[in-house]
């Protein structure tokens, strides 16, 4: 027998064949053997064998694979680790490279898998598909083909000697070959998947107009169209960018526009030469030069004495904006005419022209924009109201703008201030820019803190304004507490599972600084003898309150009893299963609480491993709601830092949730209609149905020991009653969980919360809720599809360890 025999027999030793079978959004094309037709953006072809569960590890995949047109296919697997499948448990195969037919990555299955799904595209194209191998490899072969993949990105974009330093310092602090390669398949993703899932989302959604209809809108408008005056203070731009930023309001597709253009005294002469350019081609463009140097502000207001509009748009001189920018902005205005401010989303762009970091943004937020500047860029206001807030002021240089947004969203109130969910604004990443690093500028930094300051002052007496150590231009808000402090009653619904109230209540007496507060427990039919031990324990604290309650399982319930016994005027709902971990959990959520237009306030929880289980609620993913972040670790910052900082949000769990006594009756407390699931999302609502605003804050630290007492939904029973709270809320709450404020229509409405939504859903629509609810079900039946798969000429899926 010949080596090379000996060796292929060798190595099929324990070989799982698979085939891969068409569940949905695919068809066989018979005239070319392996090629398909994507006929939507989610098709899918099944794994179907005998051979799961699969073994948790490293696994080296190659692929044939060949797109047939112009169209991005962005494969993906997804694994199924007996939780079902979701974008958390899932690899874009984001080696694979438009103009190959052979592909090889690494991806890792976390656990064992019992199926895999192959998703071989996002949109509608056509491809062949021949082989797909996965092979188990060890940890040190998945490192080196990492490294030299990581390494590759890092070289591209000229920072070698960045991929180093991070490369040794990750080395060195989590110790070993094995952790060090978990660290390099997270740098890995975000190198490869995340920026290469933007690029592609860009090139697919990012469509632009044929033909922009003036008319038509002036029809819809009944009035003029609004003119925009595009304001740029320029001071020794590089002539490479300069003419970029030009060119980009030179080729907007709405037509009333002027440039008001005003130069900082520059003393390279090819600024002054190219500004007279470009104003002697378009009649629009106009600017100054100033006799000296006055910086950002002064600047700013010298190009603000050109404006002749009803409008004005802030454009840096080294950014660009969307060809449809002001197009965008004059529709919005249209559609709405009370709206004297507005902003939209915005990207970073690099030297090369590539758009990457994108930042999908909430709607008006102002705690949002109170921790960072969420308003700037493309920020659109009204010239009258500029000027009536005096323009800019000098001596905030670097957060001018940061300023002026408070000042005239001071004047004006939410319901004149639009949020325009599209990618207007590209913000130019260079070195030395604040896009590329906010710390380049500190002088930026302490502006930005003076503002909030006097922002504060002028709105918020009780408040001040802090900064958070390593993060330039993202600032806290503390507010003060009255003298004294209201009664806040802890309300705490218990079973059996004594080691966990137990743990609970002595945290909160051991740790919690605030100082008058007192706790109900309300036990709902405890059998266990040391659980009646340790209650009747309690009754020597005064500040402790047990009630019985023998009845079923009710959560609403429960709580809405214990409050009615409860005395204070500030009420907190806690889980039984909660863990204090900052002692001033508690100050800060009152706080916030106390504020009158603030309903609901909840805090950051972790698992007890130190990730994140909640960061605030979403509504409209997965069908109601969805934690943002879950499973990440704790100190991860969320999309551009929101994970950090004080924010308004939809809803919040009622794990730890607190919120003034008032209100919780106003409102008529936890619906008992909504027994388990959903009743705190609810509850969120209908407060901001009633004019309040609910908000998160990651300064209460607390671990959430999730479900520990009442157990997971595995029975017929309880899932059923699980699917009759899903169809309550969205009868409910039609039209209001697929539009939350705190989220953006780019952001999936099925996957993970915070990644991007292919397509986005722009309008958001019940349609496509209807439609998850179809994949859902589908996902239902896959195992038993999977059984029944069969096919004459099955592609082949095989998977074989690699000593």
């Amino acid at each position: 027998m010949s080596f090379r025999r000996l060796l292929t027999r060798i190595r099929r030793r324990g070989t799982v064949r698979l085939g891969l079978v068409p569940v949905s959004q695919l068809e066989s094309n018979p005239a070319a053997k392996g090629a398909w037709r994507a006929t939507g953006d989610d098709p899918q072809f099944a794994c179907a064998t005998s051979g799961y569960p699969l073994s948790g590890g490293w696994y080296r995949v190659d692929l044939d694979f060949e797109p047939l047109d112009d169209k991005i296919s962005a494969p993906q697997l997804y694994f199924d680790y007996g939780e079902g499948l979701s974008e958390a448990r899932s690899a874009v195969l984001s080696f694979v490279k438009p103009n190959a037919v052979r592909h090889t990555g690494i991806v890792l299955l976390a656990k064992n898998t019992i199926s895999v799904r192959f998703d071989p595209a996002i949109a509608s194209c056509e491809f062949r598909v021949r082989r797909l191998r996965i092979r188990r490899v060890s940890r040190t072969a998945a490192a080196l083909r990492m490294l030299r993949a990581v390494h590759a990105r890092y070289a591209q974009l000229n920072e070698r000697r960045l991929f180093f330093s991070r490369s040794l310092r990750n080395l060195a602090r989590r110790g070993g070959l094995g952790s060090f390669a978990t660290w390099l398949y997270e740098s890995y993703l975000e190198r490869n998947a995340e920026q290469l899932s933007y690029e592609r989302w860009v090139k697919l959604f990012d469509r632009r107009s044929e033909r922009f209809d003036a008319a038509a809108l002036a029809v819809r408008s009944q009035r003029p169209l609004p003119r925009f005056s595009v304001l740029i203070p320029t001071f020794n731009t590089p002539e490479r960018w300069l003419r970029r930023c030009l060119d980009s309001v030179l080729a907007q597709t709405y037509p009333h526009w002027e440039l008001c253009i005003a130069d900082d005294a520059s003393d390279r002469p090819h600024v002054r030469k190219v500004l007279a350019e470009y104003a002697a081609r378009d009649s629009r463009v106009r600017y100054v030069v100033r006799p000296e140097r006055g910086h950002i502000s002064a600047t700013s207001n010298s190009a603000l004495t050109l404006a002749r509009g009803d409008y004005v748009a802030l454009l840096d001189h080294d950014d660009e904006l969307h060809p449809e920018a002001l197009q965008a902005m004059a529709e919005a205005i249209v559609e709405n005419p009370r709206l004297k401010l507005l902003y939209s989303d915005e990207d970073k762009i690099d030297a090369h022209g590539v758009r990457f970091e994108p930042y999908f943004k909430a709607d008006w937020n102002l705690d949002l924009l109170r921790g960072h500047n969420c308003f700037s860029h493309l920020g659109v206001y009204s010239l009258e109201l500029m000027r009536s807030v005096g323009g800019f002021r000098e001596g905030l240089e670097g957060s001018q703008d940061w300023d002026l947004i408070f000042r005239c969203a001071e004047r004006v109130g939410p319901g004149a201030i639009g949020h325009v969910p599209r990618v207007l604004y590209h913000w130019r990443a260079i070195p030395g820019s604040t896009a590329l690093a906010p710390g380049e500028k500190s002088y930026a930094h302490v502006s930005a803190m003076r503002a909030i300051g006097e922002h504060l002052a002028r709105t918020e007496s009780n408040a001040q304004v802090l900064e958070l150590p390593g993060l330039s231009g993202t600032f806290r808000v503390r507010h003060t507490l009255p003298s004294p402090p209201p009664l806040v009653s802890i309300v705490i619904p218990t079973r059996d599972r004594v080691s966990l109230l137990r743990q609970c209540v002595e945290s909160i007496v051991d740790k919690t600084t605030y100082p008058r507060y007192e706790i109900v427990i309300i036990d709902n039919g405890s059998v266990e003898p040391a659980t009646a031990e340790y209650l009747a324990g309690l009754a020597d604290r005064l500040f402790i309150k047990v009630i019985r309650d023998n009845g079923p399982f009710n959560y609403p319930r429960l709580n809405n009893r214990a409050v009615a016994a409860a005395k204070g005027s500030v009420i907190c709902l806690l889980n039984n299963d909660i863990e204090v971990i900052t002692p001033e959990w508690l100050d800060e959520m009152a706080s916030q609480a106390l504020r009158p237009d603030i309903g609901a306030v909840g805090a950051m929880l972790y698992y007890p491993n130190d990730t994140i289980q909640h960061a605030g609620v979403v509504t409209g993913v997965h069908g109601v709601a969805a934690h943002v972040y879950s499973g990440m670790p704790r100190g991860y910052p969320g999309h551009l830092g929101r994970a950090r900082i004080v924010q308004s949000m939809s809803s919040v769990t009622a794990a730890c949730l607190v919120v003034r006594r008032k209100l919780y009756e106003q409102v008529g407390g936890l619906d008992e209609k909504l027994a388990v699931a959903f009743n705190d999302i609810d509850f969120c609502l209908r407060l901001g149905a009633a004019g309040y605003r609910n908000l998160w804050t990651p300064f209460a630290e607390l671990y959430h020991h999730e479900s520990a007492s009442r157990g997971l939904e595995d029975t017929p029973e309880k899932q059923a009653r699980f699917f009759h709270e899903i169809r309550f809320m969205r009868e409910r709450w039609t039209g209001v969980l697929e539009a939350d404020p705190a989220y953006n229509p780019n952001f999936t409405l099925y996957g993970e919360p915070f990644t991007l939504a292919f397509p986005p859903a722009e309008p958001r629509s019940k349609a496509l809720v209807a439609g998850r609810y179809a994949n859902t079900e589908r996902e239902a039946s896959l195992t038993s599809r999977l059984r029944r798969a069969s096919g004459d000429d099955p592609i082949e899926l095989v998977l074989q360890t690699e000593e």
